[in-house]
C-alpha cells in the first residue's frame, strides 16, 4: 500500500480529513458562522495577539487585529485569530523579562499544536516583541511582523516629555526638593496621552526598528504612532502579505539570516536603541541555529555613529521620528554599511525597500556625514569583573565618565540599595562607582530594568548628575547614564561581581572596552572560597527558569528552548 499523500497544506492535516476527523476539526469552527468553503484549501493564517488591558501598550489590538483579518479575506486567506500571554511592562512583577521565555514557548505551542499555515504577530510592549519572534521562530512558519506602534507625545505645560525618561527626570527633581510631588501627578496623565508603547527610543520602540531592520515586517513598521489611520492601514496590508507569504512558502529562517542580524545591530546604533535588543536578538539567533555572539555587537556595530535625535539620548520623541521619515531614512542613510541584498517579508530586498526612503526633517535624522552622536553603537566590556562580558550605550553616558577609576560603594540587592541609597549618611561622592549585585537572570529572578539606580539625593543637591554604575541588571531602552550592564556571568552565580566589596577601586575604559576590579587573583580566590549561593524557589516558573537560564551573554533564553521544533503535525486529539 503506497503512503498516504500529504496534504497541500498543513491546515489540510486538519480541514481535508474525510470522516470522524474532518468533523471535528470543521464542526466546533463552523459554529462561529463560518462558511464550509473556508476550509477548502486557502492559507489559515494565525493571528497571535497579544492584547491585554493589563499591557496599556497593546490595548488598541483588538482593532488591530481587525485590520490584519480584512487583509487576509481579501487575498484569499482564512484569519483564525489566538491569544497568548502578554507582558505589560508598566505593570508585571517582578518583571516581564522573568516571563519572556514562557510566553515564547505559549506562542511556539499554540502556533505548532494549531491549524496554522502562517503567523501575523501582534506585538508592542518590550518583551511581546522578542517573545511571539522567538516563538514563531522555532515553528518557523511564514510570519509577518505588525508592531503597535508609540504613543503619541506627551507634553506637559508646553514641553515634550517622553516615556520613561521624563519619569526618571522629574524623580530625580522630587528626589533632589526641586519638583513639588503635585506637579509630578499632574505630569503623568500629560505623559501618557494615548493608546500605544513608550514614544521615546525605549525598548518598545527599539525592538519594533529592529523587526524592520531585520527584514520581518513591512517598511515603516516601527514608527507610526498607535492611533495613525496609518498604523491600521500597514495592518491591513500587512494581512495581505502574509497570504501571499504562505503560497512563496516565504519562511522566517528564509529572512532572519545572519546578514539580517548584522543589518538590526547597525540600525540599532544609528537610532541609538535600548541595550535591551543585546539579548533579545541573541535569543532570537539561538532560536534559529544563526551564529551571532555578544561580540558581534562590538565588532559590527560599536563604531556607527548615532544619527537619531531622539530621547533618551536626544531631544525629539517617536511621533517627531515618524514624520521625519522613520526607520527607512535612517537605513538608506546608512546603507553603505548594510547587506542590501537582505531578503524581507515584502518580497523585495532591503535595498530596494529603501532606495527612495526620504527624510523630512535634518535635526530628527541626521546625515551620516554629520552625525547626531559618534561612534554610538553597544559597546562590549570584559574584563576580571566581566568574564564573559557587559555592555554600554555610549550614547547614553556622559564622555566625561567614559574613562574612570572609582571607589566602589556596593549593594548587595535592590532591597538593599533601596533602604540605603537616600541615606545621607551614605559614603559617596562625585568619583564613586555604584554596583548592584543579585539582579541577573537568577538573581532577581528575570534581570528586572534596574541598572539606571537613582543617584543619592545628597549628590543631586550639589549638581551631580551622572556616576558610573555597574550590575548585572539590565536597564530600561528609555534611562540614559554612564550605566554598564549584564554584567556576566551574574553574582547569583558565583560570578566575580558578588566579590565586589565597599572600597574596592574599579576601572572602567571604554575605548578599551575594559571592566576591571583593583583586587589580586588571591583575594578573589579567598573571597569565593567564603561566598555562598542565595536562596533559590522550589516551585512554578520561577524554579524552572532558575534551574534553566542561560546568562546574559547568551540572550538568557532557556536552555532547552535554543534550536526549534519545526511545524511537525503531532498526532489526532479525538
Amino acid at each position: 500500500m503506497s503512503a498516504p499523500k500529504k496534504a497541500a497544506r498543513r491546515s489540510q492535516e486538519w480541514f481535508g480529513r474525510d470522516g470522524k476527523q474532518g468533523f471535528y476539526y470543521r464542526s466546533w469552527l463552523k459554529g462561529l458562522g463560518l462558511p464550509h468553503d473556508l476550509f477548502d484549501g486557502r492559507p489559515v493564517i494565525g493571528i497571535c495577539n497579544t492584547w491585554s488591558e493589563l499591557t496599556p501598550c497593546n490595548s488598541s489590538f483588538r482593532e488591530l487585529a481587525e485590520h490584519v483579518k480584512r487583509g487576509v479575506y481579501e487575498a484569499g486567506g482564512f484569519p483564525l485569530e489566538f491569544p497568548v500571554m502578554s507582558l505589560g511592562e508598566t505593570q508585571m512583577r517582578p518583571t516581564a523579562m522573568l516571563f519572556r521565555n514562557l510566553a515564547s514557548m505559549d506562542v511556539e505551542e499554540s502556533i505548532r499544536a494549531n491549524p496554522i499555515d502562517g503567523v501575523v504577530l501582534l506585538m508592542g510592549c518590550d518583551k511581546t516583541t522578542p517573545a511571539l519572534l522567538m516563538g514563531a521562530a522555532s515553528v518557523n512558519l511564514p510570519t509577518i511582523g505588525v508592531s503597535g506602534g508609540p504613543s503619541l507625545s506627551g507634553n506637559w505645560r508646553g514641553k515634550q516629555v517622553g516615556s520613561g525618561t521624563g519619569v526618571i527626570e522629574m524623580s530625580e527633581m522630587v528626589r533632589a526638593g526641586t519638583l513639588s510631588q503635585e506637579d509630578f501627578i499632574e505630569a503623568e496623565a500629560c505623559m501618557q496621552r494615548s493608546r500605544g508603547s513608550c514614544m521615546t527610543m525605549g525598548t518598545a520602540s527599539t525592538m519594533a526598528s529592529m523587526v524592520e531592520a531585520l527584514g520581518m515586517s513591512l517598511p515603516e513598521n516601527a514608527a507610526i504612532p498607535a492611533v495613525d489611520s496609518r498604523r491600521f492601514r500597514l495592518a491591513h496590508l500587512s494581512g495581505r502579505r502574509i497570504v501571499e507569504m504562505v503560497r512563496e512558502d516565504l519562511r522566517m529562517s528564509k529572512v532572519l539570516t545572519r546578514q539580517a542580524f548584522a543589518n538590526a545591530i547597525r540600525a540599532n546604533a544609528a537610532i541609538g536603541g535600548s541595550t535591551n535588543a543585546v539579548i533579545h536578538l541573541l535569543a532570537i539567533a539561538g532560536r534559529l541555529g544563526v551564529d551571532l555572539t555578544l561580540d558581534d555587537w562590538d565588532a559590527i556595530g560599536s563604531r556607527l555613529p548615532c544619527l537619531v535625535n531622539l530621547k533618551p539620548s536626544g531631544q525629539y520623541l517617536m511621533e517627531d521620528f515618524y514624520y521625519a521619515g522613520g526607520l527607512p531614512a535612517v537605513l538608506r542613510e546608512i546603507s553603505q554599511h548594510l547587506d542590501l541584498d537582505a531578503p524581507t517579508v515584502n518580497g523585495r530586498s532591503l535595498g530596494e525597500n529603501i532606495a527612495d526612503a526620504p527624510c523630512w526633517n535634518r535635526d530628527v535624522i541626521r546625515p551620516l556625514a554629520e552625525p547626531f552622536k559618534p561612534e554610538a553603537g553597544i559597546a562590549v566590556l570584559r574584563g576580571n569583573l566581566a568574564p564573559d562580558g557587559a555592555v554600554i550605550k555610549p550614547s547614553a553616558a556622559s564622555p566625561q565618565l567614559l574613562r574612570h577609576r572609582g571607589r566602589a560603594v556596593v549593594f548587595e540587592d535592590i532591597k538593599d540599595f533601596k533602604a540605603r541609597i537616600d541615606d545621607e549618611a551614605l559614603d559617596v561622592d562625585g568619583n564613586s562607582i555604584l554596583v548592584l549585585k543579585h539582579c541577573g537572570p537568577r538573581g532577581y529572578p528575570g534581570m528586572a530594568e534596574v541598572g539606571n539606580m537613582p543617584l543619592p539625593p545628597k549628590l543631586l543637591r550639589q549638581g551631580v548628575t551622572d556616576l558610573v554604575r555597574i550590575s548585572d541588571a539590565r536597564m530600561s531602552g528609555t534611562a540614559y547614564g554612564t550605566v554598564v550592564l549584564h554584567v556576566s556571568p551574574e553574582a547569583a552565580t558565583g560570578g566575580p561581581l558578588a566579590l565586589v566589596r565597599e572600597g574596592d577601586f574599579i576601572e572602567l575604559d571604554v575605548p578599551g572596552r575594559r571592566l576591571h576590579l583593583d583586587v589580586s587573583d588571591d583575594e578573589l580566590a579567598r573571597r569565593r572560597a567564603e561566598w555562598t549561593p542565595p536562596p533559590a524557589p522550589t516551585r512554578g516558573w520561577s524554579k524552572l527558569y532558575i534551574d534553566h537560564v542561560q546568562q546574559a551573554h547568551l540572550g538568557a533564553d532557556l536552555d532547552f528552548l535554543v534550536g526549534g521544533s519545526g511545524d511537525e503535525v503531532a498526532g489526532d486529539s479525538h
